[in-house]
């Protein structure tokens, strides 16, 4: 127990400092998951609902955009009202590929693509597409997810669901898509916290739906501590990458992904279970 609960405070660190950073939570936990141990079948639930602490994050951070005002006798109240409607209705039709793709696929891929090879690929893969996208020179077309068509939205959404193969990097995804639609880098990442917010809560509404019957007293125990060191950690990480862009491209990102994936195939290659060498 005092080991596991151990354990969920460090994946959700972990958790925290990746999920809004495009570098893949899923690919890192996989690989924490190694080290880091909790009991087999409670383990990948865990995975996926400490993300619920992450969306609570964004939700506080950016709770002035998200939240309108209780009475619109105003102007400038009603034209609150008008934009905190528009950026959760963006969000709303950007989840829905991902909700149907994620219900139609979402076992086949959990089965068949969970595994250290994808994982790497994808870091490695996406690594370069950052790079590439950055030394490009990028013209945004709109500053602010307000003016983010609901097309752009939606096909956001749609290049999110790449996000699916484990190590592809859910804010990679969102943010690469959001400024190839366009957006600045600002309206890019803000956007990929916004969509965070359907995406993920019905990815963990489910995870725990499905699995809360079986859970015991100290695996909720465990689950809390976890959820609130996500929550915790990624609030101070989205105040950093907020900042950051201000004044610094998503470059860096793409190489750490490309060292990450070349890390993740030496360990896989030489050192687990006996590597190549057993």
């Amino acid at each position: 127990m005092d080991n596991e609960l151990i354990n969920s405070i460090i994946l959700g660190i972990i958790e925290g400092i990746t999920e809004f950073l495009p570098i893949s939570s899923t690919g890192h936990l996989i690989i924490a998951g190694e080290f880091f141990h909790l009991h087999p079948g409670f383990e990948k639930m865990f995975d996926v609902v400490i993300q619920f602490g992450a969306i609570l994050a964004v939700v506080v951070y950016f709770r002035d955009r998200l939240f309108p005002p209780l009475r619109r006798d105003t102007p400038e109240k009603r034209e609150k009202f008008d934009e905190v409607f528009s950026i959760w209705f963006k969000s709303a039709i950007a989840v829905i590929p991902a909700l149907v793709i994620g219900g139609l696929f979402g076992k086949k891929i959990q089965d068949h693509l969970f595994n250290h090879w994808v994982v790497a690929s994808a870091l490695f893969v996406g690594g370069i597409i950052l790079i590439l996208l950055e030394r490009k020179k990028h013209i945004a077309k709109f500053d602010d997810v307000d003016g983010m068509s609901f097309k752009t939205g939606f096909m956001v959404g749609m290049i999110q669901c790449f996000a699916m193969i484990p190590g592809t990097s859910r804010s990679a995804a969102t943010i690469i898509g959001g400024m190839l639609m366009g957006a600045s880098r600002k309206a890019a990442a803000e956007f990929s916290f916004f969509l965070a917010i359907p995406t993920m809560a019905a990815a963990s509404v489910y995870s725990l739906w499905k699995y809360r019957i079986a859970m015991t007293k100290e695996e909720w125990l465990i689950l809390a501590v976890g959820t609130a060191v996500s929550f915790f950690v990624a609030w101070a990480v989205i105040a950093f990458l907020m900042n950051y862009i201000k004044t610094r491209t998503f470059s860096i990102f793409g190489y750490y992904r490309i060292v990450l994936a070349i890390v993740v195939v030496d360990y896989f290659m030489f050192f687990h279970n006996g590597g190549i060498f057993q």
